[in-house]
């Protein structure tokens, strides 16, 4: 395949190019997205010619693993994340980033066909690899770049902000949806970096929605009712197990005393949570541990994640709950989820802390009051 992709290279560029002129708002010079295509198309060609070589680690460090690697981008994922962020200033759309690696794709495809060329199964598979991985990269990338712009725009007066929710929530669902179709297709492998994307804007938009409740403070009470703690701490262990397992640590889930019951608005409370643990696994090192205790003490009730973060920069404890305040060597998010939680938590009656272990980690924990079955 890659002496094919050498010898056909001007044309591929050029078929790409066709089509992407066929779509509106592309006028980007060559040199705007020198990150894109051209780039991607040279570093598949060394991918190839490194697995037919049998040199496994340069095929991995020129285009990843398979499923990526958040924590080292690849040197296709560099330069796609490039491309990604290129697109996102120039004011194009999360699909039109996605688009331009389908279109090589699919020239590469009829291409062959035209020429009657043969590819081997391996070599289809590195083909979609290093497309699974630069989509991903480039798409993480637009997005980051668009909430952070999207953050400056928050603090603007409330028909702005309003717009801004309607417009985010289109965009992370318009991502998620790619996603799926990706994935539905059936050439994509679910674990994979593309997956990874599905989850992220799944996630993204939960926070989204979570942060735009607690503003709504007036609507809170209506939504207030009793629920068994024991339930709810099941329903927020289930989704963070697919986190420690993915980050490569352990969640660890204390037995909650089946006749605590807690009341509130139950999807700001799960949200808080759901947040903290997000965050403690995202900062835990990784064969640590995570560990989540619900427990009475007095007329409340106590929440405890406990990570094996190594502990905070000293003054952290009062700063980390302010919006977009990132403390951590791992900028990847926005800063909000702490800021989320604590809100969340306080539309509730209740009140967030941390505790810093210096040299171990972080204690986060939820304090609500406690009630008791004829109270329901």
């Amino acid at each position: 395949m890659h002496r094919f992709l050498s010898n056909n290279r001007d044309e591929l560029i050029a078929r790409c190019a066709a089509k992407v002129l066929q779509r509106p708002r592309r006028s980007a010079t060559t040199a705007q997205l020198a990150n894109g295509i051209p780039m991607f198309l040279d570093q598949l060609m060394r991918t190839l010619v490194a697995q037919e070589n049998g040199d496994v680690d340069d095929s991995f460090r020129i285009s990843g693993a398979s499923g990526g690697d958040a924590a080292t981008l690849s040197e296709m994922g560099v330069s796609a994340a490039a491309h990604g962020k290129a697109l996102m200033e120039l004011g194009y759309t999360v699909d039109q980033v996605v688009h331009d690696y389908g279109d090589l794709c699919q020239a590469i495809t009829d291409l062959a066909v035209e020429r009657d060329a043969a590819f081997s199964v391996d070599e289809f598979r590195t083909l979609n690899r290093c497309l699974d991985n630069a989509i991903a990269d480039a798409v993480t990338e637009f997005g980051i770049w668009r909430d952070a712009s999207v953050a400056v725009q928050n603090s603007a007066d409330e028909n702005e902000r309003l717009g801004v929710l309607v417009h985010e929530i289109r965009n992370y669902l318009h991502t998620a949806k790619l996603a799926f179709a990706a994935l539905e297709s059936g050439k994509l492998p679910v674990g994979g970096a593309t997956g990874a994307v599905l989850k992220r804007s799944l996630s993204s938009l939960a926070a989204l929605l979570s942060l735009s409740l607690s503003q709504v403070r007036h609507t809170i009470d209506a939504h207030a009712e009793a629920f068994a703690l024991g339930l709810f701490v099941d329903e927020a262990k289930n989704a963070a197990l697919l986190d420690a397992s993915t980050k490569g640590c352990t969640l660890l889930v204390d037995v909650v005393d089946a006749e605590l019951i807690i009341s509130g608005n139950r999807e700001l409370l799960l949200a808080a949570l759901t947040n903290l643990l997000q965050n403690a696994v995202k900062f835990t090192q990784a064969r640590t541990e995570v560990v989540l205790r619900a427990f009475a003490e007095g007329d409340h009730v106590l929440i405890e994640v406990k990570d094996h973060c190594g502990g905070l920069p000293q003054g952290a404890t009062t700063s980390i709950f302010r919006p977009f305040v990132q403390v951590g060597d791992n900028k990847s998010g926005l800063g909000l989820g702490l800021f989320i939680a604590r809100r969340n938590v306080e539309a509730n009656g209740g009140v967030l802390i941390v505790q810093d272990i210096p040299g171990t980690g972080c204690v986060f924990t939820i304090k609500v009051p406690r009630i008791t079955v004829y109270e329901r």
